[in-house]
């Protein structure tokens, strides 16, 4: 019987050897490679071509997002899991509309990684239980916004502009520079789209952006 084959994507070497143990308990899973950051997560998947991939958000010179952006975009035919610490439902929002397969908690039982391995490998996606109900909360507060029309139209261009540079990760310096604005006049712009969009952080606005494609 063909085992699953797993790479893992994490910048603590010994939580990389930790999941390796705890994986290769399994008969019918192995650990093929292991990546230390996002970079090397893209490099391994090309080259080894794993059926899973599981992948951390914190990482150095590419982060999980920026990865998974990268892998997705390739048409890869690796499946994601993101293993990760965060709780947040912006992050988990995020994660599963780039399209990946499933999310995890670094804190979970392994019982419901191996379960989330195998459930992503026969083509289901899987939310660790105790997530779905924030993934709900987001998609419902996204929702709500989108059936209401006039929120974007009430959206400058300038203030379209400041939000598509949001949502590409940039900073209100950087946008400022950009824009050829002063920094003042972003942060009045920012305020302006928080408003707008009903958001109260960068995330969420972001959230908002990738959701209704404004983006460069």
């Amino acid at each position: 019987m063909d085992k699953i084959r797993v790479m893992i994507a994490d910048d603590h070497a010994m939580v990389r050897q930790g999941l390796k143990t705890i994986i290769e308990l399994e008969d019918d899973i192995e650990v093929v490679s292991q990546a230390a950051n996002g970079e090397q997560a893209v490099l391994l998947a090309r080259q080894d071509k794993p059926d899973i991939i599981l992948m951390d958000i914190n990482m150095p010179v590419l982060n999980g997002l920026q990865a998974i952006k990268i892998l997705k975009e390739e048409n890869c035919d690796c499946k994601i899991i993101v293993l990760t610490l965060h709780q947040d439902r912006e992050y988990l929002f995020r994660t599963i509309q780039q399209g990946c397969e499933g999310y995890v908690l670094k804190d979970a039982e392994s019982s419901v990684l191996i379960e989330a391995i195998r459930s992503v490998y026969h083509e289901k996606t899987y939310i660790q239980p105790n997530m779905t109900g924030e993934l709900v909360k987001e998609f419902n507060r996204i929702t709500l916004i989108e059936h209401d029309n006039s929120i974007t139209k009430n959206l400058t261009n300038r203030e379209i502009e400041v939000l598509k540079l949001i949502a590409d990760g940039l900073i209100n310096k950087e946008i400022a520079k950009k824009l050829f604005i002063s920094e003042k006049t972003v942060k009045n712009h920012i305020s302006n789209i928080f408003k707008k969009l009903d958001v109260n952080d960068r995330t969420q606005a972001a959230i908002y952006a990738f959701k209704h494609n404004i983006k460069t």
